[in-house]
């Protein structure tokens, strides 16, 4: 079934949408939550992004994206019709046919293998608790970090694994304030954000970066893309 252009679908299989907004970032909403998608739809559009599309089943995920090509798709993991894994496998098939789309998980439940999983796809992803969305301009903040390229983890399951680390431990040759700013990567945080969040200038975070990179011996690439593997590596030692 064709999709027009800008419409939504919702679970109950009724389309509706528009064209308007040409040149803003390009969100899909996919929550099976009507109060909660409609609402974010709406807290997006009034922050200057275009939401092109909405459905609350997640067998429409695929075929709005395919027609739609958005910029980011907003999903929740458990969504109709079993409430279990659909979103996460959306977000699978998403990564595998559309590699530059973002992806932003909104979950209920700390799921840290799942969240693991999105994460070691590479740049474009993130993975936030809906109960921890608290501010509006750090949300939306990091919607933009992810369109161009950033990757975010809710600050929660970072805490979940650092409750056991591992025996050998490859970050055993970092010193106490380059695992802080790795941690802080590891939150999402730019080297901006570091370093206010550290009180020191970001010309130290962007040293203390370049070590932290240089001693878990990450291959001189993308610079980006290295800070992702960075962080990998901290999330799979605890």
């Amino acid at each position: 079934m064709a999709i027009p252009w800008g419409m939504t679908i919702n679970s109950s299989g009724e389309l509706s949408g528009s064209n308007e907004g040409a040149g803003r970032a390009r969100v899909l909403l996919a929550e099976d939550d009507v109060l909660l998608r409609e609402g974010l739809a709406s807290l997006l559009e009034r922050s200057g992004l275009e939401v092109v599309g909405q459905t609350g089943n997640s067998q429409w995920i695929l075929p709005l994206v395919r027609e739609l090509k958005p910029d980011l798709v907003v999903l929740d993991i458990r969504m109709p019709p079993t409430n279990t894994t659909e979103g996460l496998d959306a977000a699978r098939e998403i990564r595998n046919e559309f590699p530059a789309t973002g992806i932003l998980v909104l979950s209920a439940h700390a799921e840290v293998e799942h969240a693991m999983e999105l994460l070691a796809t590479g740049q474009r992803i993130g993975y936030l608790l809906k109960s921890r969305v608290t501010d509006v301009d750090e949300f939306i903040d990091t919607l933009g970090r992810i369109v161009r390229g950033g990757s975010v983890m809710d600050p929660a399951l970072v805490q979940e694994l650092v409750s056991a680390r591992r025996h050998n431990d490859p970050l055993a040759g970092l010193s106490p304030r380059e695992r802080e700013v790795l941690e802080l990567m590891a939150e999402g945080r730019s080297n901006a954000g570091i370093a206010r969040r550290l009180w020191v200038t970001e010309g130290t975070v962007e040293k203390h970066v370049r070590h932290v990179l240089a001693k878990l011996s990450l291959p001189e690439t993308d610079e980006d893309h290295r800070r992702v593997l960075a962080v990998v590596t901290y999330l799979e030692t605890r």
